[in-house]
Formats: C-alpha cells, structure tokens, sequence
C-alpha cells in the first residue's frame, strides 16, 4: 500500500530539484532517475560523470527488483608501455587515502549506456526533456555547496592536474585558487555534450565523436583503451541477490559487484551478534559493530581467491553459502532514491572513481580511474582480467517490510557496505525513523584503525570509555556528519531523507 506521494532523496539541491520538475510535469520514476543523474554530472562533477558507470535497482508496481548492471568494464588488451599511471594523495583533513590516477587508470565507461537503456526500456519522456534540467544547469552554473567544496579540497591534486581538467571545476588554470563556498561553476562544454548525447543517442559515446576523441587521448596520453573497448560495450541486466533479516526482505546488486554480498553479509552479522536488549552506542552495540565489520570482511577475503574473483558463477554460489542461514560467527560516489505516485521506486548509485585527472577536450567531463581503486583491484593494479565487468562496491539496496518498500543507497567506496548496513540495523534494532538512522554518527573498520564520528548527541557517556578500552593501532575520531562516511539517500512509500555528509536533499509532493 503506498500513500500515492512522490519523493527524491539526492546528494545535491539540483539532483533533486531535476528530479522533481519531471515528477511535476508527469513522468515516472525512471524518467525522474534520468532527469536526476544528467543532473549529478553537473552538480557534483566529483562524484559522478558520463565517463563513469553504476547501477541502478528499480521496483516498478506489479514487478519483481531489476538490476541494470552499467559498471565500468576492463579494456579487451593491456597497454604494456608508456602508460600513464601514478599515485596522488586525498586528504579528508582526519585521514589520507592514496588513490591512483593517469590514463592507464581509466576503464570503459558505462553510464552513458545504462541511462540510455533505461530510457529504452522504461522512460515516458524524451531524453530531450529528461536532460535539459542539466543543459540548463551547465549553462547558467551551479554553486558550489560545501560537500562539493570539500570535495575538491580533498581531490586537488586530481582537479588541478592539467588546464582541462581544471576548468570542468571553474578555475581558469591549474595553479588558480580553488573555488570555495558560493562560488558559481559555469561548463558550457558539458551543457553541449549532454545536450548532444541527448539528440543524437549513444552511438555518439560509444561510436562516434566522443569515441573518437577518447581513444585518440588513450592512444597518445598513455591509457588502454582503443575504438573496440567502447563500441563493444553492453549493459547487463541482473537479478538482484536476495536475503532477509527476521521479517524483512532485502534486494542488493549481485556479483560481479561485492556492495551488495557485503551488505548483506553484515547486515546478517549484526542481527545475530546484537543481543535484544543492546541500546545504540551501548559497548553491547559497538562491539557488534566491530565484530560484524571483521567478520564479512574475512568473509570476502575468503571469495578473493584468483579462480574465484575469475569466475562470476562460482563467486555467486559462494555468496549463496555464505548467506546461509546456517553461517556461523566467525570513493568518488552519489546515489539518488525516487519513488512516484504510483508506487515505483527507482535507485540508483552512479561513480566517477575519483576522476583520472584527464578530461575528454571539448566535452566538459573527466573519465573514471576504476583501474586505480585498490579496492577494484584485488589481483593487483595491472592484472586485470581483460574484457571482464570491474567488480564494484556500490549497493542500492531494497527492503520490504510488512508490505512497506524502502530504496536505499549510498556513496562513500568502501564505506558504502558499512554505512548501509549500519542505517538498516538502526531502523530495525534501534527502532529509529528513517531521518534519524541516517543522521545517527557512524563506525567504520580498516584492518586495525577504528574511525568513528563523535556526536554527544547521539552516543552514551560510556562511549568514551568503550573507545579507551579498544585494542585497535589506531582510533581516529571524526566530527559528526564527515563526508568520509558516505552518504545515503532513501525513500519509501512513506518517507524520505537525504544525508547530511554529502549535502543530501530531499522533496516530496
């Protein structure tokens, strides 16, 4: 049963409001999933970007969960020269994570594809009109919101490494001043790629001019792919993975992506280690936390076997084992949540990586780095199996309970899995609202550095004492509401909320 209102819960103002203004004027879920992720390539260019990729989890009225499967693909042969590869350091201010950039780091892109098939396939508007909220944003600029701002602080060295690259972000060469909070960031060059992807479809990306112009930079600037790698890539439908927690049914993006096993790896952890009576922040909680976080980790390095990270039929069957009830205890991203009046719920969880600091000349937009995320890349940078979808972290999720629908997602590489999991075991343990589990201060494990997001509001007194206690390396406190930590956007068929981390908005009608 819904309540026939249409929400949107997004990572930026402008996602939202795109998505909105379609929902107003008559179109569905998917068109206003459409209208928003045009919309993030705009307002949060270091999130997301047509040369990225990722998934979207639709639950249309009278339909099972679909997955659309648009992840970034490995190119079909390795550069084995003069690549352009190398290590830059982002700076969240309480932590430094190295990622690594260069052309060598760039795997197909899929998000032109997947936007266009799910307007094939479900779409009741022109792309025409689904992308001119974002044509209209690029032209008249868009102001810089302070997850943005932060944002680009953390990925200077990225944003700054060469003219092109700096001026998708408003600075007039490399060694400009970044721009700060307010400031309005004009990109004419985008506004005419989407307008023309828009009219023309997406032979021009994968076959045409934008083809063209990406290999010929790969070709001379030291990356891997080649005309064949893009006119050669296809999307994949998938039948999300699926597991339930007591009385709740869950859905998540199945492998080749680890997000969703994660997910529900943890997810199935905390509901057996919390005891009934454990209160949020409780040692009793925070130890399931960390014990749940350590053991779907192991989990996973279990599956990272060679044969098995090679073979999406035996990493599927052995996340269905893993998952059984009899189990024992032992980056750059953005997601949009929609739901419509009729009872749709469309999510989906877009990445750019973190760019690889080379934008496409002309066209207003950085490519991915997906080959330089370690966490992508567990046989190692430079081992990729060839013509092979990237695994992923990324996890729109699902949940049906007591006939009530909830779409959720997050950004935030490796912490998507834990922030996830952690807003679901708030809403079902913890009994919290839906705005409430969100904004609620998160934990996130790393081998043996422990981060945590210091809220007296939220945590008890002996909090503090439980942290002392803690035989971790190190134990770094961050400030309430840090980027670092994700940030999901939900709705339901009676609520929505968008995270405070990431400048999430919502709206509803």
């Amino acid at each position: 049963m819904t309540d026939s209102i249409a929400r949107v819960a997004s990572g930026h103002p402008q996602t939202t409001a795109a998505a909105a203004a379609i929902l107003e004027a008559g179109g569905n879920a998917v068109d206003a999933l459409l209208a928003a992720a045009w919309s993030a390539c705009v307002a949060e260019p270091i999130f997301c970007s047509p040369g990225g990729g990722g998934c979207a989890l639709l639950r249309l009225r009278g339909r099972s969960p679909q997955l659309l499967d648009f992840f970034t693909q490995t190119p079909r042969a390795r550069r084995l020269d003069g690549i352009d590869f190398y290590p830059i350091q982002g700076n969240f201010g309480t932590d430094v994570q190295e990622f690594h950039v260069g052309m060598a780091s760039v795997a197909v892109p899929g998000m032109v594809a997947g936007l266009f098939e799910l307007h094939r396939r479900y779409a009741s508007m022109p792309m025409s009109e689904l992308a001119a909220p974002a044509t209209e944003l690029a032209r008249n600029g868009v102001e810089l919101n302070a997850a943005q701002a932060l944002a680009l602080v953390i990925l200077e060295p990225i944003v700054t490494a060469n003219a092109e690259s700096a001026r998708i972000f408003g600075l007039q060469a490399p060694c400009s001043a970044l721009p700060g909070l307010g400031d309005r960031i004009v990109n004419r060059d985008l506004a005419r790629c989407i307008e023309e992807l828009a009219c023309r479809g997406p032979d021009l990306f994968y076959r045409g001019e934008i083809a063209a112009a990406i290999s010929a930079m790969s070709a001379r600037g030291g990356g891997h792919l080649r005309p064949d790698d893009l006119s050669g890539y296809r999307v994949a439908w998938r039948r999300p993975i699926k597991w339930r927690l007591g009385e709740v049914q869950l859905w998540s993006n199945p492998p080749p992506a680890f997000g969703g096993l994660m997910v529900a790896l943890m997810t199935r952890a905390l509901e057996r280690r919390l005891s009934a009576d454990a209160e949020f922040g409780s040692p009793a909680h925070l130890d399931a936390l960390i014990g749940a976080m350590r053991e779907s980790e192991n989990r996973r390095l279990e599956l990272e076997r060679p044969e098995t990270l090679r073979c999406d039929r035996l990493l599927m069957r052995s996340f269905e084992k893993l998952v059984e009830p009899k189990l024992e205890t032992s980056k750059g991203t953005t997601h949009i949540s929609i739901s419509d009046a009729a009872g749709n719920l469309a999510g989906m969880t877009l990445t750019n990586g973190e760019g690889c600091a080379r934008a496409v000349p002309g066209c207003g937009f950085m490519l991915n780095n997906m080959l330089g995320e370690q966490d992508l890349n567990r046989l190692g940078f430079h081992n990729w199996p060839t013509n092979r979808r990237l695994s992923s972290m990324i996890a729109p999720t699902l949940l049906s309970r007591h006939g009530r629908l909830l779409m959720l997602g997050s950004g935030g590489s490796n912490r998507i899995r834990t922030a996830i999991a952690q807003v679901v075991c708030n809403m079902m343990h913890f009994d919290m609202g839906l705005d409430e589990a969100i904004r609620a201060p998160r934990v996130h494990l790393e081998g043996m550095r422990l981060s945590l997001e210091i809220d007296a509001d939220f945590w008890p007194p002996q909090t503090a004492s439980w942290l002392e206690d803690q035989p971790m390396a190190e134990v770094r406190r961050w400030p309430p509401h840090s980027l670092y930590f994700g940030g999901v956007q939900a709705v339901s068929d009676h609520a929505a909320a968008a995270d405070p981390r990431r400048g999430g908005t919502v709206w509803q009608r």
